[in-house]
């Protein structure tokens, strides 16, 4: 450990290589592997997002910013996820511009490894919205489970364009600030906990994020559509609650 580095962390400017190489290693990597790990880090988003609900199911008497909390905690196990295990998650996958911009990429590299990543996401996320809507998950609580997906959803429906467009910027900063410092962590344990409070941030604020809505706004539309078949989940007059 150097004297002017009293941390056992890498320190900024080591960061910024380390995030150079890895942008350079996701651009250039066998576009079908970088399809099924972006298929992978839809699954893991979505995982988060249902931890994310079931956590915060019945919590319509404490006090908003707690229950907010509570989400964003959870949330952020889909980042960790993604990270520790490799998955190509699209709102972090932005970051390979930092490859772009010392000149060791194409724009047609990065074009390619959005568009791959982007779509891989959301077939992840439609993925687990089947697998979802088969466990019936939706009726845990008695249909309090369900109830929190619809309001969840209807709330993200309810933006504007321009609001959506600035929400998820905001929650797409705050990922790659998770992501950027993680970068700095040599353990998988200085990894994991890095991520936390960035991921909480954007979660308990409202941010939108965009692969995380690849699941819940499908979820919700899933169970709106096909409630009537299923008995015992109580849609009367729902909780005015919006938890993210």
């Amino acid at each position: 450990m150097k004297a002017d580095n009293p941390f056992d962390l890498l320190l900024p400017a080591a960061m910024a290589k380390v995030a150079e190489e890895a942008g350079v290693y996701k651009a250039t990597k066998h576009p079908m592997k970088t399809f099924y790990l972006a298929i992978t880090a839809g699954v893991f988003i979505s995982i988060a997002f249902v931890f994310y609900i079931t956590a915060t199911t019945g919590t319509a008497a404490m006090p908003y910013g707690m229950a907010k909390l509570i989400g964003g905690i959870c949330f952020s196990l889909g980042l960790i996820l993604c990270v520790i295990c490799g998955a190509d998650l699209f709102t972090s996958t932005v970051l390979i511009v930092v490859a772009k911009a010392s000149g060791r990429i194409t724009w047609g590299q990065l074009a390619r490894n959005w568009l791959n990543v982007y779509v891989g996401n959301l077939i992840g996320c439609l993925l687990f919205v089947l697998l979802m809507w088969l466990s019936g998950e939706y009726m845990t609580a008695n249909g309090g489970w369900g109830l929190n997906v619809l309001q969840t959803a209807d709330h993200k429906m309810h933006h504007t364009f321009i609001e959506a467009v600035a929400l998820g910027i905001l929650a797409n900063l705050m990922v790659c600030l998770a992501v950027w410092m993680s970068y700095s962590g040599r353990s998988l344990m200085d990894k994991a906990m890095i991520m936390v409070l960035p991921v909480a941030m954007f979660v308990a604020s409202g941010f939108e994020h965009s692969i995380a809505n690849m699941f819940m706004i499908p979820m919700g539309i899933v169970i709106a559509t096909l409630r009537a078949r299923s008995s015992g989940l109580q849609l009367v007059q729902p909780r005015k609650v919006s938890l993210t």
